[in-house]
């Protein structure tokens, strides 16, 4: 597709139409809730850890870790992750910008 001059849709961005939606923030969360959930699966899975020995890991119950590796489900605490990203032998770092 050969970029024409002028073209009043060039330009906008996904970040734009969010905002314009009024759907940004929920976007966002959903994006980190997606990669947190993906990054734990990814240790997870380099230790060879079950699902059962995770959630006995973190002193938490299956459907508890369960919830926490849906990147659908936002219900999640922060607690939760910090306590899911010590048993992989990670940190969680959160921030304000």
């Amino acid at each position: 597709m050969a970029y024409e001059a002028g073209n009043p849709h060039r330009g906008s961005s996904l970040e734009s139409f969010l905002i314009e939606d009024g759907i940004l923030e929920e976007a966002d969360n959903t994006s980190i809730k997606r990669v947190i959930a993906w990054q734990i699966r990814e240790e997870m899975a380099k230790r060879k850890m079950t699902k059962t020995s995770m959630a006995r890991l973190m002193d938490t119950s299956r459907a508890q870790l369960d919830r926490l590796l849906n990147p659908d489900d936002g219900n999640v605490t922060i607690n939760t992750i910090e306590r899911a990203a010590t048993v992989i032998g990670r940190k969680l770092k959160l921030e304000l910008s």
